[in-house]
């Protein structure tokens, strides 16, 4: 499926594929963090585009577009801006997406980050059709509180979703023992959950040494056999191909043909 970014500008966004990895959970004990397998593919899913300017910012608990403040470290350009009042900081992404037919942008914050005193808003851009371009928009949570943005810091996370997968998904709710395919499983691994946290608890050195059990990192199920065929265990979305610069390329080679 294709993505493409048209840069509005000279100059195109700073985009990456966003990274599996975040400061706060490298800080965890033994970076436990990292042993939930769900967290590291929320993390790189998708791309995030990078402040070009380091900057402060703080917002003085009124409405107006005056409430915020935006000092650059490097003077005023490419610095986010108070467009809409309320505390919020409005960042211009510069640049207009297309998806295929059938697909949108989630558009947000990066995914399983945090800031303090700051708390970025999602948006879904119909980006199959729309000729517009969206900005990124995050929520002052608290007054007086000065935030900091450092140069390459993202500000932007999205990834193509399909634009009708809610509308037309029928959700119920049902007796677990109406799917005993799914029920005895479940039992299993509850049970030897429960027996692996209390060996734990006892220092047992099996379950010491196993420090966690893997079969969902693995895509096992409970008794070790093979779960899904398209278990993913590292997201790895593709860094952004500048078309521009290949067909210059073409163009000056066949212009040194002729």
């Amino acid at each position: 499926m294709k993505l493409i970014c048209y840069p509005t500008g000279s100059t195109p966004p700073r985009i990456r594929p966003a990274p599996s990895t975040r400061a706060w959970m490298d800080k965890t004990q033994q970076a436990y963090a990292y042993r939930c397998l769900p967290l590291n593919i929320a993390n790189a899913h998708g791309w995030e585009i990078l402040s070009p300017a380091g900057f402060s910012a703080e917002w003085d608990g009124s409405e107006g577009l005056d409430s915020v403040t935006v000092k650059g470290d490097e003077g005023d350009s490419n610095l986010p801006i108070s467009h809409f009042g309320h505390g919020i900081l409005t960042f211009h992404t510069h640049a207009l997406f297309k998806t295929e037919p059938g697909y949108a942008l989630f558009v947000g914050g990066s995914t399983n980050s945090m800031k303090d005193g700051l708390h970025p808003l999602s948006g879904i851009i119909e980006t199959e059709w729309a000729p517009y371009t969206f900005t990124m928009n995050w929520k002052f949570t608290r007054p007086r509180h000065p935030v900091r943005f450092e140069r390459d810091e993202p500000f932007c996370m999205f990834y193509p979703i399909q634009s009708e997968a809610v509308s037309v998904t029928e959700p119920e709710i049902r007796d677990l023992d109406t799917d005993p395919d799914l029920q005895a499983p479940y039992v299993e691994w509850m049970d030897s959950r429960e027996n692996f946290l209390e060996n734990l608890k006892k220092s047992e050195p099996s379950a010491v040494s196993l420090k966690w059990q893997k079969n969902y990192y693995r895509g096992l199920m409970p008794d070790g056999s093979p779960g899904a065929d398209g278990h993913v265990t590292k997201m790895q979305p593709r860094p952004f191909y500048d078309y521009r610069i290949s067909k210059k390329s073409v163009i000056h080679d066949n212009e040194e043909d002729n």
